[in-house]
Order: C-alpha cells, then structure tokens, then sequence
C-alpha cells in the first residue's frame, strides 16, 4: 500500500443552487471524517441560510469575491485571501456579486449535513 493518496475522480455534490461542489476528501468521497477539502465555484446571487456548524473552516478564494455574515460582521474576501470561521460560529456564506467566486473549503472535522445546523430559509 502507498503512503499517499491521489485523488483524480472527487464526489461531485448533487446541488440544486447552481453551486458546483467537488470534494476530494472527506465523509462523501473517502469517508474521511477528519477533514474534508472541496473545490467550489459559487455562481453570482448564489447564498446558503445562514449556519452553525460543529466544525471549523478555512476558506481561501482563488477568483472572485465571496461575502461572510458572521454574527453581525459582514467580510467580503477576494482572490488570494482566506478566513478561518470557529466551530459554533454563526455564519452565512453568499455570492452577491457578478462574477462567479472559485474557492477551497477545508473543514475540521469533516463537513456533515448532521453537523452543519443550517437555519430554515
């Protein structure tokens, strides 16, 4: 068996929001419930409700822009830049801007529908 793992065929994350989600680790792709790492393009308008998860995630933009509403700050990052978000934060993920955002999410432990606490729209 290799010390390593190379991962060519990700989990694509059925969305119906118009996100693309790849994840290349984690509890949907190797069962990994440790840390997940997805790749995701975030389409302009696009949003989440808002969410406070038990675990906690780093974010770095590779294009475009992505805003976070964290309790009541709102922090808008832009290619090359990147955020860490605590455990048991309240936070809300958008794109309301007119260019589509690329970005890595990593989560500590693995990302989870059980675990991720989103509100009702």
């Amino acid at each position: 068996m290799k010390p390593y793992t190379v991962q060519k065929t990700p989990f694509v994350v059925p969305t119906t929001d118009g996100k693309t989600i790849k994840e290349h680790f984690g509890l949907a792709s190797d069962g990994n419930s440790t840390v997940s790492i997805a790749h995701m393009i975030a389409p302009p308008g696009w949003s989440e409700p808002f969410q406070t998860p038990e675990f906690d995630e780093f974010t770095f933009i590779i294009k475009g822009k992505k805003q976070f509403v964290i309790n009541d700050d709102v922090v808008v990052l832009s290619a090359g830049e990147s955020i860490k978000i605590n455990k048991n934060t309240r936070v809300q993920y958008s794109n309301p801007f007119t260019e589509p955002c690329e970005y890595l999410a990593i989560c500590l432990p693995a990302f989870s529908m059980d675990t991720v606490n989103r509100e009702l729209l």
